[in-house]
């Protein structure tokens, strides 16, 4: 596992946001730790329509703050 900081990917409201509802990205946001080997979609606005595959500990100037918890 690696530790997830404020600003990467794995804690961005747009990481993962067109799956359904995941219990790993809650686990991400909840405990900063995410597996070296996860891979998301991103969701972001500008970022969608190019289907981009981030890691949680990606990250770039769309970053937004995703919740600690989200309804499941």
């Amino acid at each position: 596992m690696m530790q997830v900081h404020e600003g990467q990917c794995g804690l961005c409201t747009h990481f993962g946001e067109n799956g359904a509802p995941d219990d790993k990205l809650i686990q991400i946001r909840l405990k900063h730790e995410a597996p070296e080997d996860l891979i998301e979609e991103c969701g972001h606005p500008r970022h969608a329509p190019l289907h981009l595959k981030v890691t949680p500990m990606s990250g770039c100037a769309g970053f937004e703050a995703a919740p600690e918890t989200m309804n499941a």
